[in-house]
Parts: structure tokens; sequence; C-alpha cells
């Protein structure tokens, strides 16, 4: 009971500061819209520990988040082996490829009429396969190692990057590209020099999108054949040998790096697309 007391007045004194702070003359400083999040963050692992140790939940149904950082400070060695293959082997390259030929695509259903009641539709079918589906198959052809896991991603990352690239460079209107044939300017200066810089808020948004499903993909796609390491063999096995604990610390790892990719995407996009309304205010 005492565990349940200190949770729920941790709680209250917690959102006492927050409301204070949203309420505060500093409401609006980075500092403030920083600190808020945080304090929610904390509060919530404060609940969870409280409630896990007050009502006696068995650690294997759902361990307390200080036997989890326990286990995660213990076997960081496995959690960086499984790192870097599911996200810097696995997922960072199938996302390249899959960013890589989508703007390609993209540029080619651009040029051609022909390509974009062709390519459109099957973007769109391959957008509705399950993971589930695809990735035996995938694990089948490429073999157990990170390619296969790569080619999930290709797959998953490829329409969200290929329609938001081509809603982009239909951004700009007829008075825009009329100047630049004004100019004198080819199809592929009008392409570098407007066009593509117009897109970009576009290919970010999809960008945004990418980057969580890349991940997501490639710890599934180790669901149906891995070597021995990665996260979705390491969350599988440990699943099974009811290391619940692991399993929470490969978790925590998958939404930290899941963090820092959305975090340079959105920070990159605010250096290149300065110009646009969306970041004037920010």
């Amino acid at each position: 009971m005492s565990w349940l007391l200190f949770g729920l007045g941790f709680w209250l004194i917690a959102w006492g500061v927050n409301v204070w702070l949203a309420r505060s003359a500093w409401s609006n400083t980075r500092a403030v819209k920083v600190l808020v999040p945080v304090i929610f963050g904390i509060t919530l692992i404060v609940l969870w520990e409280a409630s896990v140790r007050g009502l006696g939940v068995s650690p294997v149904i759902l361990p307390p988040p200080s036997q989890v950082a326990q286990t995660f400070a213990a076997s960081t060695d496995i959690l960086w082996i499984d790192f870097v293959q599911t996200v810097l082997k696995g997922a960072l390259r199938g996302l390249a490829i899959g960013i890589s030929a989508a703007v390609i695509c993209a540029v080619l259903i651009d040029r051609s009429a022909f390509l974009t009641k062709g390519l459109l539709p099957i973007g769109n079918f391959f957008a509705a396969l399950p993971i589930v589906g695809i990735a035996p198959i995938m694990v089948n052809w490429f073999g157990f190692d990170w390619q296969s896991k790569a080619a999930v991603v290709v797959v998953m990352v490829f329409f969200p990057i290929l329609v938001n690239t081509v809603q982009g460079l239909r951004a700009t209107d007829a008075m825009q590209r009329d100047l630049m044939r004004t100019y004198g300017a080819s199809y592929w200066q009008t392409l570098f020099k407007l066009r593509l810089p117009a897109a970009m808020p576009f290919v970010f948004n999809g960008l945004k999108i990418a980057m969580t499903l890349a991940l997501i993909g490639a710890i599934v796609a180790e669901y149906f054949g891995s070597p021995t390491r990665g996260m979705g063999f390491r969350i599988s096995t440990g699943v099974g040998a009811l290391s619940i604990d692991l399993v929470w610390a490969e978790i925590v790892v998958a939404a930290l790096v899941g963090t820092l990719l959305y975090g340079a995407v959105a920070w990159i996009e605010k250096r290149v697309t300065f110009w646009h309304p969306s970041q004037r205010n920010q």
C-alpha cells in the first residue's frame, strides 16, 4: 500500500508542477517545453514502479523499471551487438535503398503520364502488403542475415516516400514554372532549382513516417529468420525464456533509437525548409 500511496503522491505533485509551468510566464521558453514532457515521462515511470511493487505483479508479467534498468546496465554488450545488427545493418541500409529508389521513381513518374498511371497503383499495392507475409519470403530469397531485413525495410518505406515526393513535385504553381521557362531553364534545371526545393516539406513528411517503419520492419523481419543476434531475435528468444526484463531492455533501445532518428530528421528539416511557413514560428 505504501508504494501505491507514494506513486499517487508523486503523480499529484508532478501534475501540480506541470500545471504551474504551463501557466507561468516562461511557458513558451525552450526549457519549459522540454521540462514538461520530461516530468510527465518520469511520472509514468514512477507510477509503473509503484504499481508493480504495490500490487505485487510478477516480473514475468511486468518487471519494474528498476529491474529493467539493471538488466540494461548488465547487458550493454548484448544490446550493442543487437543494435548493430538490426539498426545499422538492417534498418538504415534498407532505409537508404528505399529512399533512393522512391525518389528516383518519383522523378520518373513526374516525367511520364504512363508511369503515373502504372507505378503509383503498384506502389499502393506494395504498401498494402502485410509485413508478416513478405518477411518470410524475403528471408527465403536473401538469407538469414541483414540483407533480408533490409529488403523488408525497402518494401515498407518505399511507398510513403514515393507518394510524398510525387505530391511535393507537383506543389509548385503554374506561374512559377512559367517563370522558369521564360528564363530558358531546362526540365532538369527547373527540377533541381525549383521543384525539388519546393518538395522538401513533403519529402520530410515521408521521411518521418519511414524512420519508424524502418525500425519496426527490421525488428519484425528478424522473427522469421535471423542469425543469433538482433533485436527481433532477442525479443523472440527472451519471451520464450521468460526473460521479460531483457525484452523490455531491447524495447527501450528501440524506443531511444526511433526517437533519435525522428529527432535527427526534424532537425535537418528545420535547416533545409527554414523558408517554409511551418518553420517560421518555431
